[in-house]
């Protein structure tokens, strides 16, 4: 579901993850929790009153929601920062995943997952009209090695499994290198892979 950001010093380690049970998929399943646990992963540790400033959203609703994904095991004080009453939090994994099928038998975990799997596309819809909108400004580089692109295969759910597995591989590859010097900017990956359905005009 989640990527695992490689840490700033350049230095990756294995990935924490986790495979969400149906409480921990329900509680994820809002739109400000969603933001509050990718910050933290992406950006690392950060305060209430932070992630209050960067999301564009009040520090009471912030804590209120921090403490909703802490319940669930999803985020968790950092003991190494916080100090008084100043509290800092921390994404308790790097990577998120479930099978939909766990949740056949429960109406409103799926129900959940079918939102966090949307929130998935809206994110990648506002990523791409967003690096549209200023990608003039960008360099030749940039904007030729930037973009997005789809092909259909004949595959059956084993093959497009093996496909999905071999392609999550080779992100963790790169993410695992040592970052380069120079223009290195993050980018976001998504990988995605549906059955065609019969179009309806």
């Amino acid at each position: 579901m989640d990527a695992a950001p490689t840490p700033p010093n350049g230095s990756p380690r294995a990935p924490r993850q986790v495979h969400l049970d149906s409480r921990q998929v329900r509680t994820l399943a809002h739109p400000l929790r969603m933001r509050l646990l990718g910050s933290l992963r992406v950006d690392g540790p950060a305060t209430a009153t932070a992630l209050a400033e960067k999301l564009g959203t009040n520090t009471g609703a912030t804590s209120y929601h921090l403490r909703q994904l802490a319940e669930v095991g999803l985020v968790a004080e950092d003991p190494d920062r916080g100090s008084g009453r100043q509290r800092w939090w921390q994404a308790a994994h790097d990577i998120s995943n479930f099978e939909p099928t766990d949740f056949d038998d429960d109406p409103d975990a799926r129900a959940a997952v079918q939102w966090i799997q949307g929130d998935q596309v809206r994110l990648m819809a506002d990523l791409a009209e967003r690096w549209m909108g200023v990608e003039h400004h960008q360099s030749r580089e940039w904007r030729d090695a930037a973009g997005m692109g789809d092909l259909v295969l004949p595959l059956d759910p084993a093959r497009l499994r093996a496909l999905n597995d071999e392609l999550w591989a080779v992100l963790m590859r790169y993410r695992d290198q040592p970052a380069p010097d120079g223009d290195v900017k993050p980018v976001h990956m998504f990988v995605a892979g549906f059955p065609r359905l019969e179009e309806r005009w």
